[in-house]
């Protein structure tokens, strides 16, 4: 079975803890040992998130003064690598030595009329206190919005439409390869008025790229892994209640955080009603019975 797991970002750094690259491998080599089993029975594509790798990045190139500070897209291929470099790496050493392994640049089109341009919702980056973001956002002209309880950088998020690595990805997984793409939803691009494709400063949603590859490769599940076990009803309140077993249509009537959980649900919804297979949201831990469907939210047509 063609399966695509998409690593939230707790997979690779936890809220809270130091950007290292120390403590990025350590949650490397956590996640990967819920990834190999599946890889052992399976053709799996990984792809996986890269907003505090991008953040972390950005700083970093702001604080050089002698270079304009490089841009989303840039720091968004350098984040593919080094992410892809540490889950090659790490599930190579739970893997059969002859297991190959494959990190792919994927670049995804957006248009650049989509409205979400002028709607920046996608927090990127470390988390601030509120003191520390307003100075941020004034001193680098950056957007920020609330996250939590503390306070992040925001950017635009349109929609994917396009895999332009779609063919050597088909490639690879013909001939056996565990294939790592689409990292931080890919790196985002668009054809300026000259027919000339381009980066943009956007970061494009994981789950929604992620959805989107998984409906191309004809995968028949996407498992959308978090910290969480499942999709919650009134989440934080007294009657919260995890949904077990849904539709698309049963979700369409239930809200959900725009920064959080909407847009795992989003892109679930979108893979079931167009390819009428399965998709999953759940905690890491649970891959396994996730893949079983027995465990997480486990969305399907009926």
């Amino acid at each position: 079975m063609r399966v695509v797991v998409a690593l939230g970002g707790n997979a690779l750094l936890r809220r809270g803890e130091p950007l290292t690259a120390e403590n990025q491998r350590k949650n490397v080599r956590e996640a990967c040992r819920a990834l190999a089993p599946i890889a052992k029975e399976h053709q799996l594509v990984i792809t996986h998130g890269n907003g505090p790798q991008v953040g972390l990045l950005a700083l970093q190139s702001a604080s050089f003064d002698e270079v304009e500070d490089y841009p989303l897209d840039v720091l968004g291929a350098q984040t593919e690598g080094m992410i892809g470099y540490m889950i090659e790496q790490e599930l190579g050493n739970l893997m059969p030595t002859e297991t190959a392994f494959a990190t792919i640049l994927t670049m995804v089109e957006v248009d650049p009329d989509d409205p979400a341009f002028g709607n920046p919702t996608k927090p990127i980056g470390p988390v601030y206190s509120e003191e520390e973001a307003l100075k941020m956002a004034s001193e680098k002209g950056w957007q920020i919005a609330k996250d939590g309880g503390m306070w992040r950088r925001v950017v635009p998020s349109p929609e994917p439409h396009r895999i332009f690595e779609l063919r050597p990805i088909h490639w690879l997984l013909e001939k056996k390869t565990v294939v790592i793409c689409a990292g931080g939803g890919g790196i985002p691009t668009a054809y300026n008025s000259d027919g000339d494709l381009e980066g943009v400063e956007v970061v494009i949603d994981k789950d929604r790229a992620s959805a989107l590859l998984a409906r191309q490769l004809d995968a028949r599940l996407l498992i959308l892994a978090t910290d969480a076990d499942g999709v919650y009803e009134n989440w934080g309140e007294d009657n919260e209640k995890k949904i077990e077993n849904s539709t698309p249509e049963e979700m369409e009537g239930l809200e959900f955080e725009v920064g959080s959980m909407g847009p795992k649900v989003e892109a679930a919804c979108d893979f079931v009603r167009r390819t009428g297979e399965r998709a999953v949201i759940g905690a890491l831990s649970d891959l396994g019975d996730m893949v079983e469907g027995i465990a997480g939210t486990q969305f399907s047509i009926e």
